[in-house]
């Protein structure tokens, strides 16, 4: 347990950890998975090289140092973390290897002058009182999901019944339980993990489920991203009838009931969780405005069904804004979706519910805009793996 001397050391590294955070959550990576390769599949390489993953963990570490003695204060943090680690099936046995790395880290990059020995002890049970929050939960989680109708723990092997292209970038994957049994239903917002093995190396990546539940199958919309390995395998290796493994669906964006009225924007390959969001909320009758922007009408997914969708609900409308545009596109907007342009679009009243995802520099814009235009802020939500302050 954290006596009141640690919460003071931890407290006290907080500048330490505001000015060179990231270089220690760097080293701790390093050391980590060059040293434990049992925990390598956890971890997506392509956001260890894009400084994505350092920069998340680093972030972490510092609002959980600065809010040490009232852990409310890091509000969603921690639910962000459990639903990440309960999809790509995060154990109680990975918590101390990812301990005694942090803790060397932090000795090897501080240096023993200011890492101590009674600081390094601080740390340790500062960490084990959050792995122990987290273990809980985490547990819990594996639990209820277990219980659950059409739920199960661990992997679970689903065949793909359908492959379709929906863009110049993005397949959807329909996925059918080999044991024939029922599915867990999830949340419109939520994911699901998979684990694949890929050239003798085991590799867990988060897809969105890009469709409303329906108790007997899931569907994921991927897009080929430049250089990944796993959307590039599920792109051109996979094939109608493969197996591929599940995680059980998890995550906290999701839609809430509400009478509001809701506006979801998407960016890219974002659309794919407003989709059961806009599924669930349609026969609600509440008033929806959909919003989806897209580098040209190519790499659009899902158009045809959104257009088709507005003509038979007049609740919806719908607003699409492309980088490049042709003459026969029929798009409202171009170029990058602007805080004006946003504003003609939003209902009069900015008493709305917003729900937003896409590129990092596409999700600052929309926020920044929808803070200017006074939507309220408890009102809009986002999905964003990384520092907040990126996002400000």
């Amino acid at each position: 347990m954290l006596t009141d001397r640690q919460r003071e050391i931890v407290r006290s590294t907080v500048p330490l950890l505001e000015t060179g955070g990231e270089a220690l959550t760097t080293h701790f990576y390093q050391i980590m998975l060059a040293g434990h390769p049992e925990v390598r599949p956890l971890f997506n390489q392509a956001h260890q090289q894009s400084g994505s993953q350092p920069r998340a963990l680093a972030h972490s570490v510092l609002m959980y140092a600065k809010n040490i003695d009232r852990l409310e204060g890091l509000g969603n943090l921690p639910a962000q973390i459990i639903n990440k680690h309960v999809a790509l099936q995060v154990q109680a046995e990975h918590y101390p290897v990812v301990g005694a790395c942090l803790l060397r880290a932090i000795r090897e990059v501080l240096g023993a002058e200011i890492a101590t020995d009674e600081v390094l002890a601080a740390w340790g049970a500062a960490y084990q009182q959050l792995a122990d929050i987290l273990i809980g939960a985490e547990r819990s989680v594996y639990e209820q999901t277990a219980a659950a109708p059409g739920g199960w723990r661990g992997a679970r092997d689903f065949k793909l019944s359908h492959k379709v292209a929906e863009s110049a970038e993005i397949s959807s994957f329909y996925l059918e339980p080999v044991d024939g049994g029922a599915v867990m239903a999830h949340q419109p917002g939520q994911y699901i993990g998979m684990r694949l093995v890929i050239d003798g190396v085991e590799q867990r990546r988060n897809y969105s489920l890009s469709a409303a539940s329906n108790g007997k199958s899931y569907r994921i919309s991927v897009k080929r991203e430049e250089g990944g390995k796993v959307s590039s395998y599920l792109h051109d290796a996979v094939k109608v009838g493969d197996v591929l493994q599940l995680f059980a669906p998890s995550g906290h964006f999701t839609l809430k009931d509400g009478e509001k009225p809701l506006v979801l924007i998407s960016g890219g390959v974002g659309i794919t969780p407003t989709l059961p969001m806009l599924q669930a909320a349609l026969p609600t009758g509440r008033s929806i405005t959909f919003i989806h922007c897209a580098r040209e009408r190519k790499v659009h997914a899902f158009r045809d069904a959104i257009d088709t969708l507005a003509a038979e609900h007049a609740q919806l409308t719908r607003h699409y804004c492309y980088e490049t545009v042709q003459a026969d596109d029929g798009v409202d907007a171009q170029g990058h979706l602007s805080a004006a342009q946003l504003g003609q679009w939003l209902p009069e009243s900015r008493d709305a519910d917003v729900y937003f995802l896409g590129p990092k520099a596409f999700m600052r814009s929309v926020k920044q805009s929808l803070r200017e235009l006074g939507v309220p802020e408890a009102q809009v939500h986002y999905e964003f793996f990384g520092p907040a302050e990126a996002l400000a």
